[in-house]
């Protein structure tokens, strides 16, 4: 039996939301054309997939059966167009290099300087990521390397330091904080938080809240759940909430969101920039581009981006 391409991903968009107005907005495309494709598909496989009411939609028994098999089609179908497209991205020598926060550019200039410099003919294109959510497989598919602090690292994901660096508090000027030139850790464990999106990965979401210094989550968080790094910005301008960063990303942060200081956090943990790839990935330029990163620099070795004198014991 044939499908339409698309259907299964419609009938899986509806079933993840529960409702086809909903789902539409998600898919970009009418509601009247999403729910006429659900019932083409009902039709194609002689089953009911979903009850309709006037909260939403409910999957039948046949519906929650055939779901597992649909998403999993969906996800074969979606990896097999994006290693076609990082294939052809190979062979026209392009590689795609996905970001959080300030691009490659800016955030590793030595790295991307002797890149070019080692592969002249390669051509670099830069694509700003959201957070980490879902599987880290699944949100590396649009692109063949990441360079972000690491998501989740599982078997078929490999990781390569870049560079340690110092974290910051970055913190609204009116807030009580803001005049402090150094922050410890416990300053900040009781604050309210910039919330991120339920669908960030918790480990990723865990650093940017210090839930590793303070055993477990913040007290309190913003209603505003980000998942992007141009989101945070946006928050900052309507609230005293605090979140950390890498203290690079932090002085960029400064320079664009005047009324917020990025401060060095005396006590915490090193953010480690690093590139993030899928092991069956054959990409050559990947490799180049990890050679030159080489071993990844000793936290002790590391820039001093406080522009101040690292304190005992760091």
């Amino acid at each position: 039996m044939a499908f339409h391409r698309d259907h299964l991903r419609y009938f899986v968009a509806v079933a993840e939301e529960g409702q086809i107005t909903q789902a539409a907005r998600r898919l970009f495309i009418a509601q009247p054309a999403l729910s006429h494709a659900i019932s083409q598909l009902e039709a194609e496989l002689g089953l009911r997939l979903l009850d309709r009411h006037a909260r939403g939609v409910t999957l039948t028994d046949a519906g929650e059966a055939f779901l597992e098999k649909a998403r999993a089609a969906v996800e074969s179908e979606i990896e097999v167009t994006r290693t076609a497209e990082s294939l052809a991205r190979a062979e026209r020598g392009v590689l795609e290099v996905g970001f959080i926060g300030p691009p490659p550019s800016l955030s590793a200039t030595e790295l991307i300087d002797a890149f070019t410099e080692a592969n002249p003919d390669a051509d670099l294109s830069f694509r700003d990521l959201p957070f980490p959510h879902g599987t880290t497989r699944s949100w590396l598919e649009p692109v063949d390397v990441v360079l972000c602090q690491a998501p989740d690292l599982t078997p078929d994901i490999r990781m390569h330091p870049v560079r340690h660096e110092p974290r910051a508090a970055i913190i609204p000027a009116r807030h009580r904080l803001a005049e402090r030139e150094m922050i410890e850790v416990a300053d900040l464990l009781d604050e309210t938080f910039i919330g991120l999106h339920a669908d960030v990965q918790p480990g990723w979401a865990a650093r940017h809240s210090l839930d590793e210094e303070r055993g477990g989550p913040p007290r309190s968080v913003t209603d505003d759940h980000v998942a992007t790094a141009l989101q945070i910005l946006g928050v900052f301008a309507t609230t005293t909430a605090v979140t950390t960063l890498p203290m690079a990303n932090g002085r960029l942060v400064e320079q664009v969101v005047s009324p917020v200081r990025a401060i060095p956090l005396s006590d915490a943990e090193p953010a480690v920039l690093s590139l993030v790839w899928r092991v069956e990935d054959e990409h050559p330029l990947v490799s180049s581009l990890v050679e030159l990163a080489g071993a990844g620099p000793d936290p002790a070795g590391s820039p001093d981006l406080t522009g101040q004198a690292p304190p005992p014991g760091d």
